[in-house]
């Protein structure tokens, strides 16, 4: 069987990961001129126009660091343990999306990214035992989505 070069591997990878924010994108952005513009959000919410960029480089980070620890390969129970948990936070990323625009629930999506995070830093660490580098590319999105979960907890809060 052949495997895929590095290069493609890169490629698929950052690929994947944009596919997963476009995914959200379908949800998030026809809710951001009429209901996520009339909500009241927290004093420290960006402007809505740095979330798109934020993402876009989160996404393309996520995707270096997923192409790390699969060009370690399959076949060691530590790769796929990563390879895994990377699948599953990328899962609940999109389904923030799906809870918090789609259904328009601050409750579900705090409670859901309470989630995510948990996902996130459990691939953190998993990935951290197959490359160091790997690990190190997701902290910006760890601590972005701890901001993201203040964001979110603020807009449940503040909007009963």
């Amino acid at each position: 069987m052949a495997t895929l070069s590095d290069p493609v591997r890169l490629v698929v990878s950052v690929a994947l990961t944009l596919l997963a924010g476009f995914t959200g994108s379908i949800f998030t952005t026809p809710q951001i001129p009429g209901w996520y513009a009339g909500l009241v959000k927290s004093p420290l919410n960006p402007p809505a126009w740095v979330f798109g960029p934020v993402w876009t480089i989160l996404f393309i980070l996520m995707g270096i660091s997923l192409f790390l620890i699969w060009r370690e390969g399959t076949g060691r129970p530590e790769v796929r343990a990563a390879l895994l948990a990377f699948g599953v936070q990328l899962a609940l990323n999109i389904l923030w999306s799906a809870l918090f625009f789609g259904l328009q629930s601050p409750l579900l999506g705090f409670l859901e990214i309470l989630l995510l995070w948990g996902a996130i830093l459990a691939t953190i660490v998993l990935s951290a035992r197959v490359s160091k580098p790997a690990a190190w590319l997701l902290l910006p999105y760890l601590l972005w989505v701890s901001f993201a979960a203040y964001l979110t907890w603020a807009v449940w809060t503040l909007n009963p």
